[in-house]
C-alpha cells in the first residue's frame, strides 16, 4: 500500500490531476491486477449475504415503496435492464440499484467495516451488479468491479472520519461505487475521475438520518448513493465534468465539511500491480443490529445461560457497559437521545439502542430480526425496567482498541458490570463478535449459506435457493450476459403488487 498525503489546496496552487485523491482512486480502478482467489471467495460470500438480508425484508414498507418506484421506470435503451430482489421484472440500472440497495440495507444485517469512520461496504454490490447485468458483463468482470468498490471504500474509511463532522457515512460509498463501475466497464481514468467527483458531490449529507428518531430514510441513504454513482458514471461517460479538486479544493469537501482548511489525511491505496484485498478486512453480521451491538448480543446470550438471575429487573440495581467512544456516543446513553429508551420507538431507533438490545438479549438468550424488535416485545414492562437500568460509559482502552490498526487487537465490544441488589457485582467482557474472523465461530461459506436458508424460509422455494447458490458459487465462470442468474425470485404469492403505495411515477 502507498500512503497518500491529502490536504486542502488554494485555488491559485492549481493542484494537478495526478496530485488529487480522486485521480489516485481512478488509477486504482483502472489497474488491471487480477482478483485473488480468497478475495473472489469473499465477494461471493457477500453476494450471498446481501441476498439473505434482502429476501428477509421483501415485504417491509421501505422495500415495497422503493420497488414500486423502480417498477414505474422501464428498462432504459442502453442495455438489457437489471433485476430486483424477489420479482421477475427488470428496470433500468439506477432504479434497480435503488430498489436493491434499500432491500439490502433495511434490516441492518449485512457486512461492515469500522476504522476512522464506519461503513457497510456490501452497499457497493447493488449498483455495480445492476450496471453489470444491464450491460451484459461477465462474472469475472463483476468480480473485478466489486473488488475495486470494496477496496476504495475500505481505504477511505481507514483514513477519513465523516461522523465527527456529522456527515453520513454514505459519502464514502458514492465514490467507491462509481470507481467500481468504472473498473467493471473498463472506463478510462479520466472518466472514472470525473464520476468519482460527481458521486461524492451529490452524496454528502448530514447524519441526522441516524440520530434521534431514526426514520425509514436510513435504509434509503446508501441506495441513494448507489443510484447517484450509476448516474454519475453515465454523465461522465457523456463527457460531463465534476467539481475539481473535489476533496482538496479550498471550497471542497475537506475544507468545509470535514477537518477544515488546515486538515491533512493519510489515505492508503494499493500500489500499481498490488492486489485489491480490502474486502478481507471486513466482516458480516450474525444478528440484525448495528455492528457495535454484535459482540454485546453474544455476551448477553452467554450471560442469559450462566447467570439467569440478571434477566429479572427485580434482581438488578444497575448495568454499565464500558465501551468505546463510538459505541457510547452513537448507540449508547452518551448519544443523549431519549428515544433510545422509548418503548414506542421505531425499529430503526431500537436497532441503534445498545441498552435496548442488551436488555432483550439478556432476557431471551437469543436475537431475532423480527421478533426482537416487535412493539409488544419492546413494551414488555419487565424489559422496560431492565432496559432503563442499563447505561454506557466510554473507556479509553476500549476506544483505543476500536481505532487500532492492528486487526488482532481491534475490538468492538467492552466490559459489562452488573450490580445486583443483593450486593454482588458481575463482570464479563468480549472483544469481537462470535462471527468475526477472530471470533468464537467465524463465518465461512457454510454460515453464509445457512443465513440465506434461514432468512429465506417461507419466502423462497428451496429449489430456487439451490439454483441461486450454484450460480453464485460459479460466479467467476458466468459468461457475459448471464448475471441475471444472480437474481433470486420469491415464491408465488409472497409479494402482492397491489400493496404498492402510490406516488408521482
Amino acid at each position: 500500500m502507498i500512503d497518500h498525503d491529502v490536504r486542502v489546496h488554494r485555488s491559485d496552487e492549481n493542484l494537478p490531476r495526478v496530485g488529487q485523491l480522486a485521480w489516485k482512486m481512478a488509477q486504482v480502478a483502472v489497474d488491471p491486477v487480477e482478483v485473488e482467489a480468497d478475495v473472489a471467495e469473499m465477494i461471493i460470500n457477500r453476494i450471498i449475504d446481501n441476498a439473505s438480508v434482502a429476501i428477509a425484508s421483501l415485504n417491509r414498507a421501505p422495500i415495497v415503496s422503493a420497488r414500486a418506484q423502480a417498477l414505474r421506470h422501464p428498462v432504459s435503451a442502453g442495455g438489457a435492464g437489471a433485476s430486483m430482489f424477489g420479482i421477475a421484472e427488470r428496470t433500468s440500472p439506477e432504479w434497480a440499484a435503488w430498489a436493491n440497495g434499500v432491500a439490502v440495507r433495511e434490516l441492518d444485517f449485512h457486512d461492515t467495516f469500522l476504522a476512522a469512520d464506519y461503513s457497510h461496504p456490501g452497499d457497493n454490490i447493488p449498483p455495480i451488479l445492476a450496471v453489470a447485468e444491464h450491460t451484459g458483463r461477465s462474472g469475472a468482470e463483476l468480480l473485478r468491479g466489486l473488488a475495486t468498490g470494496y477496496e476504495l471504500q475500505v481505504d477511505l474509511v481507514r483514513a477519513i472520519c465523516l461522523h465527527a463532522h456529522k456527515i453520513d457515512h454514505v459519502a464514502h460509498l458514492g465514490p467507491s461505487a462509481a470507481a467500481g463501475i468504472g473498473t467493471l466497464l473498463g472506463l478510462p481514468a479520466e472518466t472514472i475521475f470525473q464520476a468519482i467527483g460527481q458521486a461524492l458531490h451529490t452524496t454528502t449529507a448530514t447524519r441526522q438520518s441516524r440520530k434521534g428518531e431514526i426514520s425509514t430514510w436510513k435504509a434509503h441513504a446508501p441506495a441513494f448513493a448507489g443510484k447517484m454513482a450509476v448516474e454519475s458514471v453515465d454523465r461522465a461517460m457523456r463527457g460531463q465534468t465534476s467539481p475539481v479538486p473535489i476533496y482538496e479544493g479550498e471550497d471542497g469537501v475537506i475544507a468545509w465539511l470535514l477537518d477544515g482548511p488546515d486538515a491533512r489525511y493519510t489515505v492508503p491505496l494499493p500500489a500499481p500491480g498490488e492486489a485489491k484485498r480490502g474486502i478481507l478486512d471486513t466482516y458480516t453480521k450474525e444478528h440484525s443490529a448495528e455492528y457495535q451491538a454484535q459482540a454485546w448480543i453474544d455476551l448477553a446470550r452467554r450471560l442469559h445461560h450462566e447467570h439467569p438471575e440478571v434477566t429479572d429487573p427485580g434482581n438488578v440495581d444497575s448495568i454499565v457497559l464500558r465501551t468505546s467512544h463510538h459505541t457510547h456516543y452513537v448507540i449508547g446513553s452518551g448519544a443523549n437521545d431519549p428515544q433510545k429508551y422509548d418503548p414506542t420507538a421505531s425499529r430503526e431507533t431500537l436497532d441503534h439502542s445498545i441498552p435496548y438490545i442488551v436488555a432483550v438479549a439478556l432476557q431471551d438468550g437469543t436475537w431475532h430480526h423480527v421478533d426482537s424488535y416487535a412493539p409488544e416485545r419492546a413494551a414488555r414492562p419487565d424489559t422496560v425496567a431492565l432496559w432503563r437500568s442499563i447505561t454506557t460509559e466510554e473507556d479509553p482502552e476500549w476506544t483505543r482498541r476500536y481505532h487500532s490498526l492492528d486487526l488482532t487487537e481491534k475490538a468492538f465490544g467492552g466490559e459489562i458490570v452488573i450490580r445486583l441488589k443483593d450486593g454482588r457485582e458481575l463482570r464479563d467482557s468480549i472483544a469481537v463478535a462470535d462471527a468475526h474472523p477472530l471470533g468464537a465461530r467465524p463465518f465461512a461459506r457454510p454460515q453464509y449459506e445457512q443465513k440465506l436458508r434461514t432468512l429465506a424460509e417461507g419466502v423462497v422455494e428451496d429449489a430456487e435457493i439451490d439454483r441461486f447458490l450454484e450460480a453464485a458459487a460459479n460466479l467467476a465462470d458466468l459468461p457475459a450476459g448471464e448475471l441475471g442468474r444472480l437474481a433470486i425470485r420469491a415464491a408465488d404469492s409472497v409479494i402482492d403488487p397491489s400493496a404498492a403505495p402510490k406516488g408521482l411515477f
